[in-house]
């Protein structure tokens, strides 16, 4: 039998190579794909993102971690796909327009979907427009935008504005976060919610799931 404690700690320490191995195994072994995931994957995201936040654990840990995850993860989607009941929820996450970074961003979409989520990746540079289509196009549950400049976070608000104009307000949560990014910027323009890290990004977004 394949030691799945071994996928744990080749996620929590970074190892690619050795993440994918194990996992192909355990799917030989017949593991289901929600046991692998909830039992093992989710488990050593949560536990690098706490130790991020608590000072153990760094940004190169944190992406290490999200490369190994993912890794088990593309081997499992295929599985997945014939239990879409499992998802904790749909997520269409990009970095608003006028702004080009995208790590923070990208470490946040690794960490939701390694927690469980389905995470649709808009990519740097996404327009009002294109949210609203994405949130229709893949019936999202929640949208998360990033900005890292303040000429750029303003443009949220637009973002907000036209969810609003949608008529899908109702229907979608609205998370934000990024260097310049407050909790009260984030209520000032109306969204759901706040983050300042990853780890804390995927505690919001359960949260946002519970009030829907």
């Amino acid at each position: 039998m394949t030691d799945l404690n071994l996928l744990y700690e080749s996620i929590l320490n970074g190892k690619l190579e050795t993440a994918v191995a194990v996992t192909k195994e355990a799917i030989v072994e017949g593991v289901t794909a929600q046991e692998i995931i909830n039992k093992y994957m989710i488990k050593a995201m949560e536990e690098i993102g706490q130790r991020f936040q608590d000072g153990r654990a760094f940004v190169p840990n944190l992406l290490m971690s999200a490369r190994a995850m993912k890794g088990s993860l593309d081997l499992l989607k295929p599985l997945l796909k014939e239990n879409a009941s499992a998802s904790l929820g749909k997520v269409v996450i990009g970095t608003v327009k006028g702004d080009l970074h995208d790590i923070g961003k990208n470490l946040v979409a690794s960490m939701l979907e390694g927690c469980g989520f389905e995470v649709v990746n808009l990519g740097v540079d996404v327009t009002s427009d294109k949210f609203v289509e994405a949130v229709k196009e893949h019936e999202a549950d929640i949208i998360c935008m990033s900005a890292l400049l303040t000429t750029t976070m303003v443009y949220m608000k637009e973002v907000v504005a036209a969810v609003e104009q949608a008529g899908l307000k109702n229907k979608v949560k609205i998370m934000i976060g990024g260097a310049p990014i407050t909790e009260f910027y984030a209520n000032q323009i109306g969204a759901d919610g706040f983050s300042d890290n990853a780890n804390s990004a995927v505690q919001t977004a359960k949260r946002l799931m519970a009030l829907n």
